[in-house]
């Protein structure tokens, strides 16, 4: 009996087809292969050389010193053009000296300094009026004797009494060569009678002992605080 082969299930006819299918599956395959090793090859050399890209980033800072610019050059000579030369033939007119030995009317004035009057810069000192002295003006007796004068003269003036007015009067005044008291000023107050009466009190003061500049007696400003307190 003889066999009889469906044509639909015969592979003898699809062995072609599948060889070729086969082939392309393969170099697929390997292509894949290939290209996936070469792109580990590249990340590899890629990591590799992060490290020096990184190094090579780096940037550093410089500061430019701003050099001065060069000194301008020195200016030319002056050159005169318009110069006049003098001949050696000029004569000159002699001038007689005459000598003081042989000068009978001649007259030497020799002036006393120890007679003369004061200069300028003497009178300038002597009206100065100094804040810092070598020897300081005072009082007789001393500060505390000038204190227990003020206690003693000063009265408190009603009005300020009543009103519950106290504080502190600041006076500043000129003790003169001669001791005397002048230019009386008022620097600080809280109230004008409390000034009125400190002005009465130093005005009536006797005369201090003045202040020395070179062991001279001169003119010093003095600042002396005068306290009003209710009890």
């Amino acid at each position: 009996m003889e066999i009889k082969k469906d044509p639909k299930v015969n592979l003898e006819t699809r062995k072609t087809t599948y060889l070729l299918s086969g082939l392309v599956g393969a170099l697929a395959l390997l292509f894949v292969g290939l290209e996936w090793a070469s792109t580990e090859r590249r990340v590899s050399n890629f990591a590799d050389r992060s490290g020096e890209i990184i190094e090579e980033e780096e940037i550093q800072v410089t500061v430019q010193q701003n050099t001065p610019p060069p000194p301008p050059p020195p200016p030319a000579p002056e050159v005169f053009e318009n110069i006049q030369t003098v001949e050696d033939d000029v004569e000159i007119e002699e001038v007689e000296m005459q000598s003081l030995e042989d000068a009978d009317d001649v007259v030497v004035e020799i002036q006393d300094v120890s007679t003369a009057g004061p200069t300028e810069e003497e009178d300038a000192e002597a009206n100065m009026i100094f804040t810092v002295v070598e020897q300081n003006p005072e009082f007789p007796g001393g500060e505390a004797a000038l204190m227990q004068f003020i206690k003693k003269n000063l009265k408190y003036p009603a009005f300020a009494a009543e009103n519950g007015i106290q504080g502190r009067v600041t006076l500043s005044f000129t003790v003169e060569k001669d001791g005397s008291i002048a230019n009386i000023e008022v620097m600080r107050s809280p109230a004008e009678e409390l000034s009125k009466e400190a002005i009465r009190v130093v005005s009536s003061m006797p005369k201090w002992k003045p202040g020395k500049q070179r062991g001279k007696p001169v003119r010093v400003k003095y600042v002396l605080p005068v306290t009003f307190r209710l009890q």
